[in-house]
């Protein structure tokens, strides 16, 4: 696999000698779960298309809109190339036209939520604050209040669909699919493959934590609909793969998991719209608890 994976950078490397941009954008849809690979991207992207091609084309609109205003405003060239100020924009994207009908004023609020995701990114990356996707929870919960109770915009059909639900081990990979809203058991293995391409390691510790997130969910009698279509398990990949293959990664993990769920649960009680902030609460807890034992052990 490692050779498999050494010869995706090198033709990765041929390709961003010819079209750098290309690989800029598509690194940006990668960095969605942390991947600075472009095949990621495009696995990424591939999916949100299997789903609907409105917001697979909003997903790339809006990271080329993140990276050229990171561009314009002269962010760092070497952030700009790994796909820092793409993913939360490409987030942005695919969140309106996922909550709103595609008419004139959400793509316009897909171009301007991309261009605030991207200097809020910065921003956070300047006072050296770890945010992960926070800038596009920011963006997105403006644009849901704004074209809910300001000016009122249209939801799409497809968002009152009711989802089939299978009882099977399908859920964990839906689980990928739903970190950009897709609930297609197609867009969840292509997200799966994406990773895997990348971090094979990462892939696989998300894999099972998206199966224990399921179980607790399970425990705590979430709605069985929204444990097999992995509304309760999305969450919890983006946790396996920030804490994946460090020191006690596995016991780190589970209780990322366990926090994000925790706070999933809340959220829904008081009827909030989560997207991955659970995922930031529980994954900044325990990043702030790791940093808390360090210095602990430094001084004993």
């Amino acid at each position: 696999m490692n050779m498999k994976i050494t010869l995706f950078e090198k033709q990765e490397r041929l390709i961003a000698q010819r079209f750098p941009f290309v690989v800029m954008v598509l690194k940006g849809l990668g960095q969605i779960m942390l991947q600075e690979n472009a095949y990621t991207g495009f696995f990424f992207l591939a999916g949100i298309c299997y789903g609907s091609f409105t917001m697979g084309f909003a997903a790339l609109i809006a990271a080329v809109c993140g990276t050229i205003t990171a561009k314009i405003l002269g962010y760092d060239q070497t952030e700009i190339a790994k796909g820092i100020y793409g993913f939360s924009a490409a987030l942005v994207g695919v969140a309106l036209t996922f909550y709103f009908d595609a008419v004139w004023v959400t793509g316009l609020a897909v171009i301007i939520g991309a261009a605030l995701a991207a200097t809020i990114q910065h921003w956070f990356i300047v006072k050296k604050i770890p945010v992960f996707t926070l800038p596009f929870i920011i963006v997105t919960w403006f644009f849901l209040y704004l074209f809910k109770y300001i000016y009122p915009v249209a939801s799409p059909a497809s968002l009152d669909t009711i989802t089939a639900v299978s009882q099977d081990l399908a859920f964990a990979f839906k689980g990928f699919g739903q970190v950009i809203f897709q609930g297609s058991l197609f867009a969840g293995i292509a997200f799966f493959i994406g990773i895997f391409i990348s971090s094979p390691v990462q892939a696989l510790y998300a894999l099972v934590a998206s199966l224990v997130a399921g179980v607790l969910s399970a425990l705590y009698n979430a709605p069985p609909e929204g444990i097999m279509t992995g509304l309760f398990s999305y969450n919890a990949v983006l946790c396996a793969i920030v804490f994946a293959g460090n020191k006690e990664s596995g016991i780190w993990m589970f209780i990322a998991v366990a926090l994000s769920i925790i706070v999933q649960f809340v959220m829904n009680t008081y009827e909030l719209t989560p997207l991955t902030f659970p995922f930031v609460a529980g994954t900044s807890i325990v990043l702030a608890l790791q940093n808390f034992i360090t210095k602990w052990r430094v001084k004993s």
